[in-house]
């Protein structure tokens, strides 16, 4: 059986690395006077409440049910997650793409000193977002299985996993052209290369933003469950002796639950008592086998011709 990688976990370690990333571009800030740092620290404390927004997310989501909400508040964890891919696009790609037209019209190179402690400041920045990253695909690992990643980010259904997923590999990638375009600006003296650089990390968090925003988009309107866990059900279903097919599977996800709606043919056609204890035992079955069936739905069907 397919596992889930912890969410929680991964959103820990983006947090710690962003926060002390922001540290780190404050105090450039400060020892430097430079704008354009104090501008990155605060870039840094967002992505930090980008974070403490999935968290809440996460718990929202694990809300019990009520008549209100019958079917729970999981899918909560999605709308979250969402605002957190607007707020990549807007404050990281948009804020980016700001910077770099406003430092291609200025032309001007910050301080030597300055530039340098921008490299300080970005080699740490790289080794804290490594960090983060490698536990993030520690986490993703376990739920992939044999899927490339590509494969794994358009079928995953975890929708924080996706998020800190996207987030951590813009940012490092984000982080290197960073440092290229700094190293750049240091040894020919011209700024363009910084603005560029800029440029082209806005432009990197815009395609990635928008790629995370798909996705998140179809688990709010309500997709199925993994692909590869439906499959692994239906398996579990044709396998059952009770069944003689199944007619229908229906799915659908619900944060880090899911309910199952099955129609089949069954082997018992007239006793009633003995054909609802049937469906009791492979419901109560099929839940310990998938744990995250929350809400399953049997409708018998004992017509030979459906």
């Amino acid at each position: 059986m397919s596992g889930s990688g912890d969410s929680t976990r991964a959103i820990l370690f983006a947090l710690s690395a962003n926060f002390a990333i922001a540290v780190a571009k404050g105090a450039a800030a400060f020892f430097t006077g430079s704008s354009a740092m104090l501008a990155e620290t605060i870039h840094s404390l967002a992505d930090c409440g980008n974070q403490l927004l999935l968290l809440l997310g996460m718990k929202q989501a694990r809300q019990p049910p009520s008549p209100e909400y019958p079917l729970g508040h999981g899918r909560e964890v999605y709308f979250w997650s969402f605002l957190v891919a607007v707020m990549l696009f807007t404050v990281g790609g948009m804020f980016s793409l700001y910077e770099g037209v406003h430092k291609l019209r200025a032309g001007e190179t910050e301080a030597g000193s300055s530039l340098w402690w921008a490299v300080a400041v970005l080699v740490f920045a790289i080794i804290a977002e490594g960090i983060s990253l490698r536990t993030c695909l520690q986490e993703v690992n376990k739920s992939r299985g044999h899927r490339s990643l590509w494969r794994w980010f358009r079928e995953s259904r975890q929708a924080e996993l996706v998020v800190i997923f996207g987030e951590d590999l813009a940012a490092l990638v984000g982080l290197a052209f960073a440092l290229l375009a700094v190293l750049a600006t240091i040894i020919t003296g011209n700024p363009l290369w910084d603005a560029l650089g800029t440029l082209g990390i806005g432009a990197l968090l815009i395609v990635v933003a928008v790629l995370v925003a798909i996705e998140i988009k179809a688990m709010l309107i309500g997709q199925s469950v993994d692909p590869a866990r439906q499959r692994q059900i239906r398996q579990f279903l044709d396998g059952r002796p009770e069944i003689t097919r199944v007619i229908s599977l229906i799915t659908m996800q619900l944060g880090n639950e899911a309910m199952v709606s099955v129609q089949a043919q069954m082997r018992e056609e007239k006793d009633v008592p003995l054909l609802v204890d049937q469906i009791n035992t492979i419901e109560k079955a099929m839940k310990e086998a998938f744990p995250e069936v929350r809400w399953s739905f049997f409708e018998p069907d004992v017509r030979a011709g459906v």
